[in-house]
């Protein structure tokens, strides 16, 4: 019987110290990561029912289940859950905030043990495969030797992507949700034009605006608006606000009139609570130069993992399209790669991974089946 989980509560760990640091594929050490992260369900005695939950972009550690005092539920309450797609009755469920994020994981506001500042700028570039290692140490501290599986959407995916081919043996099965390979010069653009915007923002600071008692919210309120444009469908805006407005006759003005520019404006507003520009700049630049297939060990890598794919995109989706998954399926089918990719029809564009259109939940119930 399908249900809701009832109170969960986020947990952190410290998975890397001066003793054991995190080593980065571009060169750099973090001597302290600690991880927030939240696990549904039992873990089975055999040690084998783990299933890892990655997140997109401005995700975090809370993806099922309510917080006590607080009103919303995790961002997949709608797939994690007594008989859901990702069912907790018989699955041990991961969910982690990935490393430079902003809700519990070291990242760029965190503190720099060198300095007892805070890392700003100084926080080292990342690379996917920095995200992927710190959970694999979350798995490792949490008793897990195999994966059953790990289930990704847009950035969450490309991380279930990259755990592949950095541990080919660790999971059996790869979900992989409205995601791609590598980003098109059109995302590369988006992402550029909204780190302009944070960074152009008179109250950046060169980045040190915390120090400042400041934050850039211009500018980052202007980055949320433009890229959650590109999250949703030209037929889900018009559907939803068509040419609506709440001023009448020939009072115009260029504040806020049209239902759809208010909609935008609470976005911006919302994100400013939840979420932090310095993050906001390493992940969406962490995505620029994901490009796994440039790699020459990723083909030996991949030609060597036990794991499954399943690839899901929407038909709706103009940010990372049905084009960008059917590339990815082909590179993994020729590398003998058990892959299954198909398009599903949905008016919700990007966003549709975190929605329900119809055959997406059934199809990863499935296939973690």
């Amino acid at each position: 019987m399908t249900g809701a989980l009832g109170y969960v509560e986020t947990q952190r760990v410290v998975l890397a110290g001066a003793d054991d640091p995190l080593l980065l594929r571009g060169g750099g050490r973090l001597d302290h990561v600690e991880v927030a992260y939240e696990t549904y369900g039992e873990l089975s005695p055999a040690r084998d029912n783990a299933v890892f939950v990655c997140h997109a972009l401005t995700g975090d550690a809370h993806a099922a289940g309510l917080h006590v005092g607080a009103k919303r539920r995790g961002w997949w309450d709608n797939l994690i859950g007594p008989g859901k797609p990702v069912d907790t009755d018989r699955f041990f469920v991961i969910s982690a905030n990935l490393l430079g994020g902003c809700s519990g994981t070291t990242g760029p506001l965190s503190v720099d043990p060198a300095t007892g500042a805070p890392y700003c700028l100084d926080f080292p570039m990342l690379h996917m495969s920095d995200l992927v290692a710190v959970h694999r140490r979350l798995v490792a501290h949490l008793g897990v030797e195999r994966l059953h599986a790990a289930v990704g959407g847009s950035l969450g995916g490309m991380q279930v992507l990259q755990w592949a081919i950095d541990d080919p043996q660790a999971i059996d099965r790869a979900v992989l949700v409205a995601a791609s390979s590598r980003l098109t010069a059109e995302n590369i653009a988006f992402s550029a034009t909204g780190r302009q915007a944070i960074m152009s923002d008179p109250d950046f600071c060169q980045g040190r605006y915390v120090e400042q008692g400041v934050f850039p919210w211009r500018g980052q309120k202007v980055a949320r608006m433009m890229a959650h444009i590109t999250y949703v469908s030209a037929q889900s805006l018009d559907t939803k606000f068509a040419h609506r407005r709440r001023r009448q006759g020939d009072d115009w003005t260029f504040e806020p009139d049209f239902e759809v520019e208010h909609y935008l404006q609470h976005q911006g507003d919302v994100f400013l609570d939840r979420f932090d520009a310095l993050s906001y700049l390493y992940l969406t630049r962490l995505l620029d130069y994901f490009d796994p297939f440039a790699d020459d060990v990723t083909a030996e890598a991949l030609r060597r993992t036990t794991a499954r794919f399943q690839l899901t995109s929407f038909d709706s989706d103009w940010r990372f399209d049905s084009g960008q998954s059917q590339v990815l399926a082909e590179r993994l089918a020729a590398l003998g790669v058990d892959v299954d990719w198909a398009e599903l029809a949905s008016p919700f564009g990007h966003d549709s991974f975190l929605l329900e259109p119809p055959g997406y939940h059934e199809r990863i119930a499935a296939f973690l089946a």
